[in-house]
């Protein structure tokens, strides 16, 4: 993987735990909203840097993924089975 798109899905990531930052439970949100709409192959590529470069929220949201703890939906807006999903 390029450092380049490494960079860019760090930096993805940190976005949505920044717009996620005051939800009920942030964590759980931006694990959620990254399961449902990147993919298999991006998720993997972040898990890949281990952490390197996440806000906390993020960070805490991507080690709930790598450990299988992936939420189900928290809001319609996020529930791939209402909108579909490109994740995969």
């Amino acid at each position: 993987m390029s450092g380049h798109t490494a960079d860019k899905l760090t930096y993805m990531a940190n976005q949505i735990a920044r717009n996620m930052g005051h939800d009920e439970a942030p964590v759980a949100s931006v694990a959620d909203h990254i399961v449902a709409f990147w993919t298999p192959r991006m998720i993997g590529m972040l898990l890949a840097e281990q952490g390197a470069g996440l806000d906390p929220i993020a960070a805490d949201a991507m080690t709930r993924i790598a450990a299988g703890r992936i939420p189900p939906p928290q809001t319609r807006a996020t529930d791939p089975a209402v909108h579909g999903s490109d994740a995969g």
